[in-house]
């Protein structure tokens, strides 16, 4: 079976609104982007590289459908709820171009909260609302969740699960393979060089962090932090 990869971005360009604090270094400029994806668009099989949106900014839609389109790339957008129709957000009628365009769209919770920290009501309200609601702006069954900040426990993926989620996104980058839940992802950042974004496409990973990666993910696998 097939080790695919993950590259996650969060904003590109001006983010045209005020960034949360140790928010601004996951924004790339547009030629930054345009690189990684450029990038991908040339390896043999560009299905390889999973790429994938957080918090639903508007410049996923400004700038990233337009430049997926121009390269025949595919990705998906996992938005905040709390946040369509917000400047400098997406609003419900970028989610229908998107989606249109044949991007998948997921769902990252309604606000911007580390849901191991919330207690049982609230993350299913976190998650169940936001899936419903996407679903009705969008009229198709939304199985997908971006985890924000990565942050994850065992209660929080049993209650993905029960919320009818087929597939959770998080931050422990590396590679995963078709089929699996909980598939890790790396964001990446403005302050990146080339050399960096080529080694996170790869999927590179020296074996000691590898290690620490396997044991982390296990961790929070079984463990309930909340």
């Amino acid at each position: 079976m097939t080790n695919l990869t993950s590259v996650n971005f969060h904003g590109i360009g001006d983010p045209g609104r005020s960034l949360e604090p140790g928010e601004a270094p996951y924004w790339l400029s547009r030629e930054q982007f345009e690189y990684v994806l450029d990038q991908v668009a040339a390896m043999p099989d560009p299905a390889a590289v999973a790429i994938t949106f957080d918090d639903g900014n508007l410049s996923d839609h400004d700038i990233a459908l337009p430049a997926l389109i121009d390269r025949g790339l595919h990705a998906r957008f996992f938005v905040l709820t709390g946040r369509l129709g917000q400047t400098g957000s997406l609003h419900k009628k970028h989610l229908h171009n998107l989606q249109g365009a044949g991007m998948l769209i997921g769902s990252h919770g309604i606000d911007h909260v580390s849901w191991p920290t919330l207690n049982d009501a609230v993350l299913r309200q976190e998650l169940e609302t936001s899936r419903a609601q996407l679903e009705d702006i969008c009229g198709r069954s939304i199985t997908e969740a971006g985890i924000p900040f990565g942050r994850y426990d065992a209660r929080v993926l049993r209650a993905l699960r029960a919320s009818g989620y087929t597939t959770a996104w998080s931050s422990d980058g590396g590679q995963w393979r078709q089929g699996t839940f909980l598939r890790p992802r790396t964001s990446l950042r403005g302050d990146m060089s080339p050399d960096e974004m080529q080694a996170v496409l790869s999927g590179h990973m020296p074996a000691l962090r590898r290690l620490r990666r396997a044991v982390g993910m296990t961790r929070r696998r079984w463990t309930v932090t909340g």
